[in-house]
């Protein structure tokens, strides 16, 4: 059962990546060149994070968690063939990716149990997708079809997946969001460490960004840091970890001329995610596609003001953010453990 579970993880963060990679490809390779550019961020991103949440309760009542994550992948390729239309094209991919992130989070959420790596494994790799295909979308080099088919061989690879492992998959759950009203404090809690989350990351610009391979090394930073956290927290436990994680990572915030100091915190900064996570769908364990697209609208929310043009945070902020999330997490993990 162990090899089975970990197969499917396997699948589904190759996916995530390849996801992620393609609606970025395209985000920047074509849906920029429209004059409504600005436009398709806010409806791509609103697609894609805020419309999880009744993405999920669709996906806890059908019970077919890697039919919504293959369908999804299919979406994002056929946005490649609007590129006519592009608040069309973002409309689509951001719908896909969307149904793509609940399928297999979902299904990755029915085996975690009172785990946290395979959620770390599962949400990592799409910080480098989003990396490379922006890195790519802006160059002229790499032709899109190979994009859409490796879009194409995943969805197959994720129903083959199923169809040869499915018997140690684990059902939904009949579905039911109730929860008792001092779970849903917690809960709330974890919300708005998302939502901060969210915009710190978004606003945090390390003057060194830039510059030779710090850039990457951001990117790692993010995606090792989930996962590591969730390791972390499955030996030592979500509060620890997350003491761990935010505590010395706000304190690195406040050096950020240094650009191994700010690594390291973008690093502990983000070993809370697949904690968060795993968290809510505690609270919600009969809805936890709900659950999941409850905390992308959050990181919809956190990405609002940034857009809105608030612009860049001084690092004492962010680094107060740090502080501040560390406080509401612990706060919501005494709630659901008392």
């Amino acid at each position: 059962m162990w090899c089975v579970h970990w197969r499917m993880v396997s699948v589904y963060a190759v996916a995530h990546f390849i996801v992620d990679f393609a609606c970025a490809f395209l985000m920047f390779r074509s849906i920029s060149m429209s004059p409504d550019w600005y436009l398709c961020i806010l409806v791509y991103n609103f697609c894609a994070f805020a419309m999880q949440m009744p993405m999920g309760i669709i996906a806890d009542k059908v019970n077919r968690n890697y039919v919504f994550a293959a369908v999804g992948c299919i979406m994002v390729g056929c946005g490649f063939g609007l590129t006519a239309t592009p608040l069309a094209a973002a409309v689509l991919i951001g719908l896909g990716n969307g149904m793509f992130h609940i399928g297999g989070s979902v299904d990755v959420l029915n085996i975690s149990s009172d785990k946290c790596s395979a959620l770390g494994l599962f949400v990592s790799p799409g910080a480098f997708g989003i990396f490379f295909g922006t890195l790519l979308g802006t160059g002229a080099a790499m032709p899109a079809l190979p994009v859409v088919l490796s879009l194409v061989v995943i969805a197959c690879l994720i129903v083959l997946t199923h169809r040869v492992f499915g018997a140690g998959y684990v059902s939904n759950a009949p579905f039911s969001p109730a929860a008792p009203p001092k779970l849903l404090i917690a809960v709330a809690f974890f919300f708005l460490v998302v939502c901060l989350r969210s915009y710190s990351g978004l606003a945090a610009d390390f003057p060194w960004r830039g510059a030779g391979q710090w850039g990457l090394a951001l990117v790692c930073a993010s995606a090792f840091g989930k996962t590591i956290g969730g390791f972390l927290s499955d030996r030592f436990g979500p509060a620890k970890t997350a003491v761990f994680s935010l505590g010395i990572a706000a304190l690195l915030f406040l050096l950020p001329q240094v650009p191994f100091a700010g690594v390291l915190a973008i690093l502990l900064f983000n070993m809370t995610m697949p904690i968060t996570l795993w968290a809510t769908a505690k609270v919600f364990p009969s809805a936890k596609g709900f659950s999941f697209g409850l905390l992308t609208f959050a990181l919809f929310i956190g990405f609002l003001p940034v857009y809105l043009g608030v612009g860049a945070s001084p690092f004492w902020l962010v680094a107060l953010i740090a502080a501040v999330s560390l406080g509401l997490l612990l706060a919501g993990l005494r709630g659901i453990r008392s």
